[in-house]
């Protein structure tokens, strides 16, 4: 039978067993918070999960809407490319699913409460379903060519630095899976486990350009076959690669500056009569009249929208360079 004052004692130290017991638990979900945070990239983030490499190769495959060999799941090769290129993560079906129910979903509101005509509600169907996601993945696939396109150049010159202190090819593609971040150092750690899995350098290599969708890597990748026929260094070969792509990125910023007033003239023009008719509709919404009930003024609208978005496409072709 406990005593008053052994009772009070034993809550005593109860209590400071579970404040200690949750500090440690805080601190220890903190730590592994911080070496989450500290891996410099996505893959290493997924290897520090303990799960098993040729696992976790198999799960970066396949949230890249790739089979667990590295082939393309769907049967529309170019949309299963550009998902892939784009580095959007996740089932490819349910990035699309998404899309298409929430354009049905825009256009039943906007039919069934504004009263906007049944062609005009299955256009912006078409728009939101179709036409949205694949502009999503067009800008982020540009983006992350153009990330990949900076970082290309720092890892050849480490590929370089590791082959000259005498590390074989691999160790040194590994080295770089570990030491650059994202979308390379990914990207470089699936094309190391897929050579420590069966695959040669060549094959490894050009999926990953195919992946990747960066004529740098084509470059590479046929650099690699053709030292692997014909021989030669390969540290040289390397380095020149490494200063042909920084050489092409210097030309591409210095034409880019000179073409940046033909951007923003083309964006000036492009959007002057939009804002012109919102600050009309706006100041005084009766300039136009009873204009909008004329049967006319939806096809009338249509062709001079297609002409000015035409006009766009025109003036985005004239001031943009492919490299």
């Amino acid at each position: 039978m406990l005593t008053g004052q052994t009772l009070v004692y034993f809550i005593y130290v109860v209590a400071a067993a579970s404040v200690i017991l949750a500090g440690e638990a805080f601190y220890l979900s903190l730590t592994r918070q911080r070496s989450h945070r500290a891996s410099v990239n996505h893959r290493l983030r997924r290897l520090a999960d303990e799960a098993p490499a040729e696992q976790t190769l198999q799960s970066l495959l396949r949230e890249r809407g790739l089979t667990d060999s590295g082939d393309f799941v769907s049967s529309f090769v170019w949309l299963n490319r550009l998902y892939t290129r784009s580095g959007i993560t996740g089932n490819p079906m349910t990035f699309a699913i998404s899309f298409l129910l929430a354009g049905l979903a825009l256009a039943l509101i906007l039919w069934s409460l504004i009263g906007i005509s049944m062609p005009a509600a299955f256009l912006i169907f078409l728009g939101v379903g179709f036409a949205l996601p694949i502009l999503i993945l067009r800008w982020a696939c540009k983006k992350r060519i153009l990330k990949f396109s900076r970082q290309l150049p720092d890892a050849l010159d480490m590929i370089v630095r590791s082959l000259r202190a005498g590390h074989p090819a691999s160790v040194a593609i590994g080295l770089v899976a570990r030491e650059m971040p994202d979308p390379l150092g990914t990207e470089f750690g699936i094309v190391a486990d897929e050579i420590t899995f069966g695959l040669s350098m060549e094959q490894a290599v050009r999926k990953l350009s195919e992946r990747v969708g960066f004529e740098g890597l084509h470059l590479l990748s046929v650099s690699l076959s053709i030292q692997a026929k014909t021989g030669g260094n390969l540290t040289e070969i390397l380095a020149n690669l490494s200063s042909v792509l920084r050489e092409r990125r210097k030309l591409a910023l210095k034409i880019r500056a000179l073409s940046s007033e033909g951007r923003v003239s083309a964006w000036i023009i492009s959007l002057f009569p939009v804002f012109m008719f919102l600050i009309l509709m706006l100041v005084a919404p009766s300039y136009y009249g009873k204009i909008w009930g004329n049967p006319l003024i939806f096809p009338v609208f249509t062709i001079f929208g297609a002409w000015a978005l035409l006009g766009v496409y025109i003036m985005y072709r004239m001031v943009t360079f492919d490299f």
